[in-house]
């Protein structure tokens, strides 16, 4: 009788069943953290829309927008102010779901998480996928909210524009994965968040063009606004809206991405992070 060969048992179709899991474990929680504070949605959009409603109004006739790429024609401050006001709230619940990590490795939670036997860089995707859900939740809940006030988006330029904002999301979520790398402590977040978001915040187009810097002659500003990754992320969702394509921006957002969650990635190795620092 001829025997029969026992192949070893490949372990790669487990690792599908095993990957959902822990996407709908990490992700499933973060989402469901969210819709049971509904306040948290209240909380996020009411720093937005103090801009759009009453900053709109009030600065309607002090910053004049030229007609610059991407519009044709002379448009109104409010419009001007969407695709800012859009990474304003990617930018801020970016850092919250940094919070988010902090608080969970003071807990214990996230030592826990990166001991699960799956590679730490599915864990950190899985984290920024979650927190870049939750951005793209509150920033489509606030662009209807502005269309609601009459900043039309045309439904041929919609998917794009929708695009753009989960690329400017996943860029600002990995951001607040590096910070939550080196942010030990809870009472030191406030103080990174301040030193962190309001430089990139203000030093951007997203309340004014750039080319008002240029014309006051602040040339160090300008600079700093070019380099800055908030920028090229306001460009990218401004171009979208009316259905064009800037180059630079989606380049800067896309390289920018991957390097901020190599670095997370790097932070969080046991060799070199801070799990090895503190023994």
């Amino acid at each position: 009788m001829q025997a029969t060969t026992l192949s070893p048992v490949d372990p790669a179709p487990a690792l599908l069943p095993h990957l959902l899991r822990a996407l709908r474990a990490v992700v499933g929680r973060e989402i469901g953290r969210f819709l049971r504070q509904p306040s948290r949605l209240g909380s996020a959009l009411v720093r937005p829309l103090l801009w759009f409603v009453v900053f709109s109004a009030g600065f309607h006739n002090v910053f004049g927008v030229a007609i610059v790429p991407p519009y044709e024609t002379y448009i109104e401050y409010k419009v001007y102010m969407v695709p800012g006001l859009l990474g304003m709230v990617a930018l801020f619940n970016g850092m919250q779901s940094s919070l988010s990590m902090v608080y969970d490795r003071e807990m214990g939670v996230m030592r826990l998480l990166l001991t699960a036997p799956l590679p730490r860089g599915w864990l950190l995707a899985f984290k920024l996928l979650a927190g870049t859900s939750l951005s793209v939740l509150q920033m489509t809940v606030f662009l209807l909210i502005a269309w609601a006030f009459g900043v039309e988006v045309p439904l041929e330029h919609l998917p794009w524009l929708l695009l753009s904002m989960v690329c400017a999301a996943v860029m600002l979520a990995s951001v607040g994965l590096v910070l939550s790398v080196y942010v030990k402590q809870l009472e030191n977040f406030a103080g990174t968040m301040n030193f962190v978001i309001f430089p990139m915040f203000f030093i951007s187009p997203a309340l004014y063009p750039l080319w008002k810097l240029e014309e006051s002659g602040a040339w160090w500003l300008l600079k700093l606004a070019e380099f800055n990754p908030f920028t090229h992320a306001v460009e990218a969702m401004r171009f979208a809206m009316y259905g064009q394509f800037n180059g630079t921006a989606w380049a800067v957002v896309l390289g920018c991405t991957a390097v901020f969650f190599l670095a997370a990635l790097w932070g969080y190795d046991p060799q070199r992070g801070w799990i090895r620092q503190r023994g």
